[in-house]
């Protein structure tokens, strides 16, 4: 490392937790001559990059920041560079610095030190709330930040997979999840749909993400967990109110998806230019009955194969008498296969809300999944 990274770390480290940037502006004006920097964060409707310091919103499509974000690769325009902030395939935002270095290496640096920073801030989330506060265009519903704060982040990649999820309407959103973790050569994911409106569905899908995520870290079986989970909201609630769930556990190194249906989401397979819709058995939903038996099925992917689970919100968004549709979510799904996760996600919803003229009415959740097969090393 070099001695001028080794300087940007310090200083990273030793910042306020809500001075990160500032304090990153000060070191890299030193070290490398930037007289301008700031950071970018993408909204929670992925729709708009919000300077933290200083400047405009940037909305445009084409813009050099969306750029950025969406390739996640340098852009530069003039005498301004931009290079993406992620940690871990989770897409921060954009960091923007002027001038532009005339060195490729130096430039190679700056990138490392948006890497450092989507680190730093990952870690910083803890401690304070300027940057969850700044990544927002309106105030969220109560709801809505229970929701947010119960995701284990908005996009993630591995060696062998790459995984985004997204939540609409975005800053109203109560009842509809999503979970993942990644252990042993395994990708653990669960989409969710809480019965209800509201606080209640909200306090609902809480609770079953908590008792599957406590299943899981029992190392219960796939079956056991949704039983588990069945049990917990059954026991709160009687009956009176349930989960629809879709769990999946995808080995990364030979691509078998043990599934368990609970539900209403809905699973689709991109396959060589081809959507199909992946069969499973219809069980009960989470806390319907009192003793719910589940059932795994399993089903194999090929490298290269997208998954796009989407919730009853996405197919049958509406406008006057019309409803999106499955032919139109297929066609989309295929014109978007090129894209990466976010990307796709971020498209499709861009896609819904011009469909219904506006913020969705009901919720919505999609979820891609990329898996190029090959090493989990």
């Amino acid at each position: 490392m070099s001695d001028r990274l080794t300087a940007v770390r310090r200083a990273l480290r030793d910042a306020p937790a809500d001075r990160l940037v500032e304090c990153l502006a000060e070191t890299v004006a030193k070290e490398y001559a930037v007289t301008d920097l700031d950071l970018l964060l993408v909204d929670y409707r992925l729709a708009t990059l919000l300077p933290l310091l200083d400047g405009p919103p940037v909305t445009r499509a084409g813009d050099p920041a969306w750029r950025t974000f969406d390739h996640q690769g340098e852009v530069v325009a003039g005498h301004t560079g931009f290079v993406p902030v992620t940690a871990r395939g989770e897409r921060i935002g954009v960091l923007r610095f002027t001038p532009v270095p005339d060195s490729e290496g130096t430039r190679a640096e700056l990138a490392e030190v948006a890497s450092m920073l989507a680190h730093e801030l990952q870690a910083a989330a803890a401690g304070t709330d300027r940057y969850a506060v700044a990544a927002r265009t309106r105030r969220l519903t109560l709801a809505a930040e229970m929701q947010w704060e119960l995701l284990p982040g908005r996009s993630r990649t591995g060696p062998s997979f790459s995984l985004a999820g997204q939540l609409e309407p975005s800053y109203a959103v109560h009842g509809d999840s999503f979970d993942w973790a990644e252990q042993d050569g395994r990708l653990y994911l669960n989409v969710l749909n809480g019965h209800g409106d509201g606080m209640n569905a909200t306090l609902l899908t809480s609770l079953a993400t908590y008792a599957l995520r406590n299943a899981r870290r029992a190392g219960l079986a796939l079956a056991d967990q949704a039983a588990l989970a069945d049990q917990a909201v059954f026991a709160q609630h009687r009956g009176d109110l349930h989960v629809e769930t879709l769990l999946l556990e995808l080995d990364l190194r030979t691509g078998v998806v043990q599934a368990v249906d609970a539900g209403s989401p809905r699973m689709m397979v991109l396959r060589d230019g081809d959507v199909l819709d992946e069969p499973l058995e219809a069980q009960f939903p989470l806390g319907m009955f009192e003793t719910s038996e589940y059932r795994p099925q399993t089903f194999t992917l090929r490298p290269g194969d997208r998954l796009l689970i989407v919730s009853d919100g996405v197919f049958d968004a509406a406008k006057e008498n019309s409803r999106y549709g499955e032919s139109a979510l297929h066609r989309f799904v295929r014109r978007t296969g090129s894209l990466a996760p976010l990307q796709a996600i971020r498209s499709l919803l861009g896609d819904l809300r011009a469909f219904v003229g506006g913020d969705m009415d009901d919720d919505a959740v999609a979820v891609c999944l990329d898996w190029t097969g090959g090493t989990t090393n």
